[in-house]
């Protein structure tokens, strides 16, 4: 099957020729999501290159920082890794391969589907976070590591996924124990972007741009504390009834 490029404003993809329709689509979603995101941060990146894969083991072998993330993460959490980040670039599953990808339980096909804009919020978040990748080296893995509630929660809040993962999360709920606060790096998938939604309906659009843009120096429970405006032991028993609701 023949590659093909599709343009639009901002982006372009290289797929293959039957994706072509499904890619004109997921560039169309790309630019209304960017549009939105222009009027919260400082920088939108443009001329972003979108590359579409078919099959998994071609995404794992043009970012070998995926599979090594996919190894750190919850069982339940690595079908919904189906893309990476680069520089002005983003790989990830082509759209028929993110809908087989999909479990079962309700929301999962609509979550995997936003998976190009999960991505390109990652690059307005590591364009705005200095401290953030990209671009990927040792030191900046390491640093997504450990921030990988606040990485990989932003991403999700902000491509529109967290509602969708609600099935996802009462069975991680469920089957895997009590989480941590903040998530840590194997939940940082399916539970993080509900610290953003929670900070969202306390505080506003502004501070979920603030904790996503300045990591901090006192680390994740100071960060916390600071976009919340109140005691870390408070957020975590209202994030932890949010969860449960």
């Amino acid at each position: 099957m023949a590659w093909v490029e599709t343009d639009s404003l901002s982006f372009s993809a290289r797929h293959e020729s039957e994706d072509a329709d499904a890619a004109m689509a997921t560039l169309e979603r790309l630019e209304e999501l960017r549009a939105r995101l222009d009027g919260l941060f400082e920088v939108t990146p443009g001329d972003v290159s979108i590359v579409m894969h078919r099959h998994p083991a071609a995404l794992a072998l043009a970012h070998p920082w995926l599979p090594l993330a996919r190894t750190l993460a919850a069982p339940a959490a690595r079908r919904y890794m189906a893309g990476w980040f680069a520089t002005d670039e983003i790989h990830v599953l082509a759209p028929a391969t993110l809908a087989a990808r999909a479990s079962r339980v309700e929301g999962s096909r609509e979550a995997m589907l936003l998976s190009p804009l999960h991505e390109y919020a990652h690059l307005v978040i590591g364009a705005n976070n200095p401290a953030l990748p990209p671009p990927f080296t040792t030191r900046t893995f390491s640093r997504y590591v450990q921030w990988a509630w606040l990485c990989e929660g932003a991403a999700t809040h902000y491509s529109g996924q967290t509602r969708y993962l609600r099935a996802a999360i009462a069975r991680r709920l469920r089957d895997g124990g009590r989480p941590a606060f903040p998530p840590r790096v194997r939940d940082a998938t399916l539970l993080g972007g509900t610290v953003f939604r929670l900070l969202e309906h306390e505080a506003g659009r502004a501070a979920c741009v603030e904790l996503a843009t300045r990591l901090g120096p006192a680390g994740p429970e100071h960060a916390i504390e600071r976009a919340f405006g109140r005691p870390f032991a408070d957020v975590e028993r209202d994030w932890r009834a949010a969860l449960q609701a």
